[in-house]
């Protein structure tokens, strides 16, 4: 089974930088695709950036440029650099893992809320 643990959210203002972090446990964790989604009030929920165990990433265009995936396999941690942060950046984020033999995340955390003030 595994576990997923945010931490990292919280306030900002805009143009600031925060970041994220998720430590992975239960299972291999270079066996996994890691990413992060965002969910803001009233919308659905969206992919944000994605890691392969490799290390090639992609972003989404909203956040291209200004957010940076990477990850520690040796920490077991993903992580979500977020700079030059927008009030529409605003949403709770979830990091979630899918096993590279799957296509869909299965695995999610609990979510953390980072709240951008202009």
């Amino acid at each position: 089974q595994v576990e997923l643990g945010e931490s990292g959210g919280g306030l900002a203002q805009a143009g600031d930088s925060l970041r994220l972090s998720c430590v992975f446990y239960g299972r291999t964790f270079s066996s996994y695709v890691m990413g992060w989604f965002r969910q803001a009030p009233g919308k659905e929920r969206e992919l944000v950036a994605e890691i392969t165990s490799g290390g090639s990433t992609g972003e989404a265009d909203s956040v291209k440029g200004r957010f940076t995936i990477s990850r520690d396999n040796l920490g077991n941690t993903v992580y979500l650099q977020m700079n030059s942060l927008k009030p529409e950046d605003t949403a709770v984020y979830y990091c979630a893992a899918k096993h590279i033999s799957t296509s869909d995340y299965n695995y999610w955390g609990q979510g953390t809320q980072v709240t951008v003030s202009s």
